[in-house]
């Protein structure tokens, strides 16, 4: 079995080469279709880059599985499953609006192992293996060390659909007055990578897929923050809680105070 620090080596040099392409490409491609509803977007760049990206993993690791937004499903036999986001955040790639990354996570047995976010248009790489922390632009980063609520700068995302989406503003209106602010910075694997490198204290998000957030929890868990689901319990998606482990109990108890929609 490869050793965590392998597979994100692997992920991340596998993210470098769709990178300088939707670099080049965001804010100049038409969309090509939509998926769940008129705002969740997808390109013909979604599309190949979650190729390119497969064929790079499925050349070095013949015999792994491999869930790719975009539509790909690969049945391996070695225990590894990579979860690939080709583009999260299209709507940002579409407009060429920072906010877009590259996202691939990697399980071994169903556990988080190693997870790479890369950022084509900062030039920021986020990478993370179990037992080796994280790091951005291969500097060690931590989450902050923030144990008030009212002094959390906070990220969020809202869902495609519009009754959803409409549920969760009317949310925060209960939040905002108890923290700092609110962000709404980018796709999920970008507000993770945010946590991680202290941009922001924490996230929250429902209706993550688990492409959206698989590298993204090793990115955070491995900075020294706790990724979960309102409960308090382990999430590879759906409803996702990020924060420094000082924080995450009392904005657990703020969000379910707001309400199950909160996110």
């Amino acid at each position: 079995m490869a050793e965590p620090s392998t597979l994100r080596d692997l992920a991340l040099s596998a993210a470098r080469i769709v990178a300088p392409e939707l670099r080049r490409r965001a804010g100049a491609v038409e969309v090509s279709d939509t998926k769940t509803t008129l705002t969740d977007l997808v390109t013909d760049v979604d599309r190949w880059s979650e190729e390119r990206i497969v064929e790079h993993i499925l050349a070095a690791r013949p015999n792994d599985s491999i869930l790719g937004e975009e539509g790909t499903g690969v049945d391996g036999t070695s225990g590894v499953r990579w979860l690939v986001d080709p583009i999260d955040g299209t709507t940002d790639f579409v407009y060429g609006h920072p906010g877009f990354s590259v996202s691939i996570g990697v399980e071994v047995d169903g556990t988080p192992v190693a997870g790479v976010v890369v950022d084509p248009l900062l030039d920021d790489e986020f990478c993370a293996a179990v037992g080796h922390g994280t790091t951005r632009n291969g500097r060690q980063v931590r989450v902050n060390q923030v144990e008030d609520l009212s002094s959390a700068l906070v990220a969020t995302g809202f869902g495609y659909d519009p009754g959803r989406r409409r549920r969760q503003a009317e949310a925060l209106v209960s939040i905002i007055g108890h923290i700092r602010d609110i962000r709404r910075c980018g796709g999920a694997a970008t507000d993770l990578a945010s946590v991680a490198c202290g941009r922001v204290d924490a996230y929250f998000e429902r209706g993550l897929n688990p492409w959206d957030c698989a590298a993204g929890t090793v990115l955070v868990t491995e900075a020294g923050g706790r990724v979960t689901d309102l409960e308090g319990r382990p999430t590879s998606g759906g409803m996702l809680v990020a924060a420094p482990v000082e924080l995450h109990g009392p904005l657990l108890e703020l969000l379910r105070s707001a309400g199950a929609e909160v996110a």
